[in-house]
C-alpha cells in the first residue's frame, strides 16, 4: 500500500482516491487537471484493505468524498457512511479496449463487475473478434474469471484494474477498460457530492449544536434508520461515546427507540412510557420531512422525574395565581340588609389604603372581601398575597412573612429568600387569621406596619415596602388584648378600619338563592340536566330556619349532599323527602314542618321527623318496621323510602328483634 497528498489551497473539498495501483497511474493526467480544485489522496489497498482505509479516514475527519471503481466502490458504498464517486464503465470504454486488444489478439476476453454487456454480442461481429464475457462480484469471483480464460486459451483480457492486476499476475496481457474521460467525469461527480457533503456536515453541525443545549435526550435517524445525530444526554442513556453511535442502527442498539414505524407511517407519536436503565422515560417520535418527503425521523425522551417535578411546580404556580385577587363586590351572593351593609362598608373602605380589620365567623366569606376591597382599590392589578397566620409554625411564619438571608440558618436557600411583605410591595397583604400570630411575631408586624420596611432574618438592612394591610379573624381581639393574648398596640394598628361580617342565620332571605344556586352546579356535575327549583322550596323552610353554625362552607356542604339525594328521582318524580334524615341530620332538629312529596308518600306520619335527632336510634328500628309494612314485604322499595340502603334496613329490622 502505497500512500501520495498532492496538497492543494485550504477549503478546497478533500478527495481520496482508492483503488489499485493501475487505475491510479492511469488517471495521473487527470489528477493534475484537479489539482486547483480539490486537495486530492491517492491510496493503494485490495479490496481487504479499502474498507479499513476508508473508515480511518472517515473517523479522523480526513475526506469528504471517495472515489473508486469496481468491487472497491461496490464495497464502499455498502460499508462506509460517506459518499463515493464510482468510475462508471461506459461502453464507449469498452470498444476503445477491444479496438486497443485487437492488435494483440482476436480472441479477447472481457471480465466485469456487476453483470455482462449484453451490447457486445453485436460489436464482437462488427469488430470481427472472438469475445468471451464475465461478471464478478468478489475478488475470487474475479480469480476464478481469468483462470477460466487462461484455461479457454484466451491471451488478452480487458477489465477494471484488479481484472489488469490479476491477468498479468496470470502471464496474461490485461488492458484497463476506463477512458480517462470517465475518470474525469468521477472527479466532477466526487467534487459535487463532497460539496454536498459539507453542506450536510454544516446543517448536522448545527443540528448538533443545537441538540446539545437541550437537557432533554434527543437522536436523529435518516430514511434508513441510522443514526445520524444525538446529544450527550442520549449518549449517556446509551452508554457509549457518540462516535461510536452515529451511522449504528438504532434498533441495533436499542429495540423499545425503534423509529421504524415513524418512517414509515409519517405520524408523531408522544406520551409513551419506555423503561430504561432501571429508569422510566417519556418518549416522543416525530418524522423529520423536507419539502413534505420524510427523510428522517427524531426521538426524544424526556425524564419521568422531571416531568413530575415540572407538574407540581405547574400546579403549585397555578395555585399561587388561583390565590391571587380574582373575586369582586360582584361576586357575593345575596341581598338581605345585613349584607348589603356589610358591603357598603367595604367599598368606602376600598376607596382608601387604611388598615382594615375584617371580623366574622369561619366561612363568612373575610377572604372573598378582602379581595374585593383590592379590586376595588386603586391597588388592583398589583399583588394581592394572602397567608394564613394560623397554618405555619411560629419559626416558618417568620421566615415566610419577612424573608431570610443566605446562611440565616440551616437549610436556608442559597441566596436567600425574599418574605411574603416584599412579595406584595405595592399591592395588599391579607393576613388571615391574625388572631393565631404568635405574640413575638407580632411585635415584628407592629413595626412593619410602623415604620414600612421588613427586616429580613439574619439581615441587618431593612427592605422599604409599601404595602396595604388586610387582617381578618374569628376570634375576640378585644378579649383577648384584656386577657394578655393579643397585643394591643398592634390590635389598635390593624383596627384602623374595622368590617363585621354577618353570619348565614343572619341572612335568612339569602339562603334560598344561595342554596339553589350550588345544588344547581353540583347537579351539572353530577350529570344531571334536571331543574330542581321547585323542589328545593319545598325545603326551603329548613334551609332557612337552620342555624348555620359553619356559615357558606356548612351551607355549600349541605348543598352537595342534597344534590346527591335529588340524584336518585327521575324527571316529574316525587320526592321522598324522608330519606334525607340520613344524609342531612342537621336540617332536622329545626322547628319547621318537613316538606311533603309531590305525592303522598306511604310513610309514618311526618310530624314527628322533627324529633327524630334526639331518639334517631329508638325510631329506626320503628320507622323500618313500618316502611316494610307500607311496601307490602318489598325491602329494596322500603329501604328506597326510607333513603337508606337495604343493608341499614335490615341492621334496624334487627335492633328491633334484638330489643
Amino acid at each position: 500500500m502505497t500512500s501520495d497528498v498532492f496538497a492543494a489551497p485550504p477549503r478546497l473539498p478533500r478527495l481520496c482516491f482508492l483503488g489499485y495501483r493501475h487505475l491510479r497511474e492511469f488517471s495521473a493526467p487527470v489528477i493534475e487537471q484537479y489539482r486547483d480544485r480539490a486537495e486530492i489522496e491517492l491510496v493503494d489497498g485490495t479490496v481487504s484493505q479499502t474498507v479499513a482505509l476508508a473508515r480511518q479516514r472517515v473517523e479522523q475527519g480526513l475526506v469528504d468524498a471517495f472515489i473508486s471503481a469496481g468491487a472497491n466502490a461496490g464495497l464502499l458504498r455498502r460499508q462506509v457512511r460517506a459518499p463515493v464517486a464510482t468510475i462508471q464503465l461506459a461502453g464507449l470504454d469498452i470498444l476503445q479496449a477491444l479496438i486497443t486488444a485487437r492488435r494483440s489478439s482476436r480472441r479477447v476476453g472481457v471480465v466485469v463487475y456487476g453483470q455482462t454487456l449484453p451490447d457486445l454480442e453485436a460489436v464482437k461481429n462488427l469488430l470481427r473478434l472472438e469475445i468471451a464475457q464475465y461478471a464478478y462480484q468478489t475478488p475470487d469471483d474475479a480469480r476464478r474469471s481469468v483462470e477460466a480464460l487462461r484455461a479457454e486459451g484466451f491471451s488478452v483480457i480487458v477489465g477494471s484494474s484488479i481484472v489488469v492486476e490479476m491477468a498479468e499476475a496470470a502471464g496474461l496481457c490485461g488492458l484497463l477498460a476506463y477512458s480517462q474521460a470517465s475518470i474525469r467525469q468521477g472527479f466532477e461527480d466526487a467534487i459535487e457530492l463532497a460539496r454536498v457533503a459539507r453542506m450536510e456536515a454544516e446543517r448536522h453541525a448545527q443540528l448538533g449544536a443545537v441538540l446539545h443545549t437541550l437537557d432533554d435526550a434527543v437522536l436523529a435517524v435518516d430514511r434508513s434508520h441510522h443514526v445520524i445525530a444525538m446529544n450527550p444526554p442520549m449518549q449517556r442513556i446509551l452508554g457509549a461515546d457518540t462516535g461510536s453511535l452515529l451511522g449504528r442502527e438504532l434498533s441495533a442498539l436499542q429495540p423499545e427507540l425503534s423509529l421504524r414505524e415513524t418512517l414509515t407511517s409519517g405520524v408523531s407519536e408522544g406520551g409513551v412510557v419506555l423503561h430504561i436503565g432501571r429508569r422510566n422515560w417519556v418518549a416522543r417520535r416525530a418524522p423529520v420531512r423536507v419539502r413534505g418527503e420524510v427523510v428522517g425521523a427524531a426521538l426524544t425522551l424526556y425524564d419521568a422525574r422531571s416531568i413530575h417535578e415540572a407538574d407540581t411546580r405547574l400546579r403549585m404556580q397555578q395555585r399561587r395565581q388561583q390565590a391571587a385577587a380574582r373575586h369582586s363586590f360582584d361576586d357575593l351572593e345575596g341581598q338581605s340588609p345585613a349584607l348589603l351593609r356589610a358591603v357598603a362598608s367595604a367599598r368606602r373602605f376600598a376607596r382608601t389604603d387604611l388598615t382594615i380589620l375584617i371580623a366574622g365567623e369561619s366561612g363568612t366569606g373575610k377572604e372573598l372581601f378582602a379581595q374585593a376591597i383590592h379590586n376595588e382599590g386603586t391597588r388592583a392589578n398589583r399583588p394581592f398575597v394572602a397567608v394564613n397566620c394560623a397554618a405555619f409554625p411560629e419559626s416558618l411564619l417568620e421566615s415566610e412573612l419577612f424573608g431570610y438571608e443566605e446562611g440565616a440558618f440551616t437549610g436556608a436557600r442559597r441566596g436567600g429568600k425574599r418574605g411574603l411583605f416584599e412579595a406584595a410591595h405595592t399591592g395588599t397583604l391579607f393576613l388571615d387569621e391574625i388572631g393565631d400570630m404568635p405574640t413575638s411575631l407580632q411585635t415584628r408586624l407592629l413595626r412593619v406596619l410602623q415604620e414600612r420596611e421588613v427586616l429580613r432574618v439574619g439581615s441587618a438592612e431593612p427592605v422599604p415596602v409599601d404595602v396595604r394591610v388586610i387582617a381578618a379573624t374569628h376570634q375576640p381581639l378585644a378579649e383577648m388584648v384584656a386577657q394578655g393574648r393579643f397585643r394591643q398596640d398592634l390590635y389598635f394598628r390593624i383596627n384602623t378600619l374595622r368590617l363585621s361580617l354577618p353570619p348565614l342565620r343572619e341572612r335568612a332571605g339569602d339562603v334560598a338563592l344561595m342554596a339553589e344556586r350550588r345544588v344547581q352546579r353540583c347537579l351539572a356535575r353530577l350529570g344531571s340536566a334536571d331543574s330542581t327549583p321547585a323542589a328545593l322550596r319545598q325545603l326551603m323552610p329548613r334551609l332557612q330556619a337552620y342555624d348555620w353554625p359553619g356559615n357558606v362552607r356548612e351551607l355549600e356542604n349541605i348543598c352537595e349532599r342534597l344534590a346527591v339525594f335529588l340524584l336518585q328521582f327521575g324527571p316529574g318524580e316525587a320526592i321522598d323527602w324522608s330519606g334525607l334524615v340520613q344524609d342531612c341530620p342537621e336540617l332536622f332538629g329545626a322547628t319547621a314542618p318537613m316538606p311533603r312529596a309531590s305525592a303522598p308518600v306511604p310513610l309514618p306520619p311526618i310530624a314527628i321527623l322533627p324529633e327524630l335527632p334526639a331518639a334517631a336510634a329508638d325510631m329506626r328500628p320503628s320507622l323500618a318496621r313500618q316502611a316494610l309494612q307500607q311496601h307490602g314485604g318489598n325491602r329494596q322499595a322500603a329501604a328506597r323510602a326510607l333513603g337508606v340502603s337495604r343493608s341499614t334496613l335490615w341492621r334496624w329490622l334487627q335492633q328491633e328483634q334484638a330489643g
